[in-house]
């Protein structure tokens, strides 16, 4: 079992075919204890689907644009866990003006740099002393390589979130923590819906060479539960690509 009394903080928990869902229960599967966080009015959102694991799990509020809720989640960490193994970073928002490049506001854009990049270094930051040597940090990100049709300044967010990953595997690397990214394909999650036109990514399949359903949230839960594990003891600042191969491929 490959998180065998792990202890593990998993963020993004809103429906049961969100990816950190299926983090979370293949985690459980893999012997690890998990503690979920949600908050506003998605708690009991969470509460409810944290029922669907094979063990219930406690949740957690935390919003990670609160710095109330940053300063104390170690202290109510300590009420479930006496430490942390890993953190999972499944947190993404921008509001709908950030989806029009050119038209966007700081407003809006600030928003989503601040809820889908800052907060990969704050929420690790919060954690940090619940987590010592062989810990592990996993956000899950999409490709920000490329200018993709439609994401806009979540794609510029991703980018930055990418960047926060290299310097925190930077940071976090003499304490013994590793910190590393899963590009995860398109998934049709509860976030995907507030991406205008999502469904031009359907046709993602046609062109990656093992195929891709995006309605399938296991295959990038299960590079997050690997990359939780001890089996990547010496990866850090990486980027790992689950998305059919198609990153690979030119058009």
């Amino acid at each position: 079992m490959l998180l065998q009394g792990k202890k593990l903080l998993i963020t993004g928990v809103l429906r049961d075919s969100s990816i950190a869902f299926h983090v979370a229960r293949l985690a459980q599967d893999q012997g690890a204890e998990v503690v979920l966080t949600s908050f506003g009015r998605t708690f009991r959102i969470t509460e409810s689907i944290a029922r669907r694991l094979p063990r219930a799990a406690p949740v957690l509020e935390l919003d990670v644009s609160n710095g109330e809720h940053l300063d104390t989640l170690s202290d109510r960490l300590g009420e479930h866990v006496d430490h942390l193994d890993g953190v999972l970073h499944s947190i993404g928002f921008a509001p709908q003006g950030a989806f029009h490049f050119m038209d966007a506001d700081w407003d809006d854009v600030a928003t989503a740099m601040h809820v889908s990049a800052f907060s990969l270094k704050s929420l690790t930051r919060a954690a940090l002393p619940r987590m010592s040597s062989g810990g592990s940090v996993v956000g899950l990100t999409f490709d920000a390589s490329y200018a993709w049709p439609v994401y806009d300044w979540m794609g510029v967010a991703k980018s930055a979130f990418e960047s926060t990953n290299r310097y925190l595997a930077r940071d976090l690397g003499p304490r013994g923590i590793r910190s590393n990214l899963v590009a995860a394909g398109p998934v049709a999650t509860t976030a995907a819906n507030s991406i205008p036109e999502f469904e031009q990514f359907a046709k993602w399949g046609e062109h990656a060479p093992l195929g891709w359903d995006v309605r399938d949230p296991r295959p990038p839960a299960m590079a997050c539960v690997a990359l939780l594990s001890d089996w990547f003891p010496a990866t850090s600042g990486e980027i790992v690509h689950v998305d059919g191969g198609f990153h690979a491929m030119g058009f």
